[in-house]
């Protein structure tokens, strides 16, 4: 227990104590966000051109030091490490595209998706054979597992990947709501790995958690600096291996389901809209659709964190009681 809770400290201060200068240096090199066109979010979020952006490099480095020294770097663990790194290169990537670009579009679908089967392979092939992961799938509740066979396994690891750096990515379009939800979460899982047993990966949750509160300091409205697609990949990806190497993919729905509602308002929304001709949401992702009703962002944001902690609480009480039962 001591050296999770240092690890999580330290993350938060070095987060702390380089954010100024790191945020100076995006700034003076003109790394800024480019908002998307009018239409597609709110109008007040114009204003939000050009803050600094790719603050997720400040998450993963504040992640990365106390992890290493603190941490015996067990394969569980550097697996998960290597996704959120991995995710995290392939959001670096769609942002640095669009800085050259001086436009909102980074990477193509399809190089994102291509990125993401190949982490997700490799995730899948190490946990299965040099970790000895079964390749079943837990049922909350039932405490009852399935075995799907090595192929769809993959499958299912690729679409927990998938979805969960794209969610992520979604719900970060107001300040601090993706970094502290993605805390809450990590936060659960790192009480899950603490609980059984696996304290590498415990060290890692906190490190990552710690590392978001530190974030979170510049990050809180009005941004000093956004984590851009490098940071919500990164966070979405650690958080998908972390639900992989936990064998709680499907408990993940209810751990994340903050991360879940957004994305399901996207889908709602182009679906129905596609269908009918008429939007179920004033805009998507569901956080804009608030904003659009007249709440505050910061009323928006405090309340998806406490909704949130929530789900991850009842997450965190259903995979105890199977753990203990």
């Amino acid at each position: 227990m001591p050296r999770v809770l240092i690890a999580a400290i330290t993350a938060a201060m070095l987060a702390l104590l380089i954010g100024p200068k790191f945020i100076a240096w995006l700034r003076a090199n003109e790394v800024g966000q480019f908002v998307r066109p009018p239409g597609l979010i709110p109008a007040a979020h114009a204003q939000k051109q050009g803050t600094p952006t790719m603050g997720g490099l400040l998450i993963l480095f504040g992640t990365l030091v106390p992890f290493v020294i603190l941490s015996s770097r067990s394969t569980e663990a550097m697996l998960v490490l290597f996704t959120a790194l991995a995710c995290g290169a392939l959001g670096f990537l769609d942002d640095w595209r669009k800085i050259v670009r001086k436009r909102s579009l980074g990477l193509s679908g399809r190089l994102r998706l291509l990125g993401l089967v190949g982490i997700a392979a490799v995730l899948t092939t190490v946990a299965i054979q040099v970790v000895g992961l079964p390749t079943t799938l837990t049922i909350p509740v039932a405490n009852e597992s399935l075995d799907v066979g090595p192929w769809l396994y993959f499958v299912i690891v690729y679409l927990v990947v998938a979805a969960s750096t794209n969610a992520v990515n979604l719900t970060d379009g107001l300040d601090g709501l993706a970094g502290g939800v993605a805390a809450i979460v990590l936060f659960a899982y790192t009480g899950i790995a603490f609980v059984s047993g696996q304290t590498d990966l415990a060290i890692l949750g906190a490190t990552l958690v710690g590392a978001c509160i530190g974030f979170l300091w510049f990050n809180s409205h009005p941004a000093q600096v956004f984590m851009g697609d490098t940071g919500s990949y990164a966070l979405g990806g650690a958080i998908a291996a972390m639900a992989v190497m936990t064998k709680t993919e499907i408990l993940l729905i209810v751990i994340g389901a903050v991360f879940v509602i957004e994305a399901l308002s996207v889908i709602i929304q182009v679906i129905v809209f596609k269908r009918t001709g008429r939007r179920v949401f004033l805009m998507t992702p569901l956080h804009h659709h608030f904003e659009m009703a007249g709440w505050s962002e910061t009323k928006i944001i405090f309340r998806i964190w406490l909704i949130a902690a929530m789900f991850a609480a009842t997450g965190f009480t259903l995979f105890f009681r199977d753990f203990t039962s």
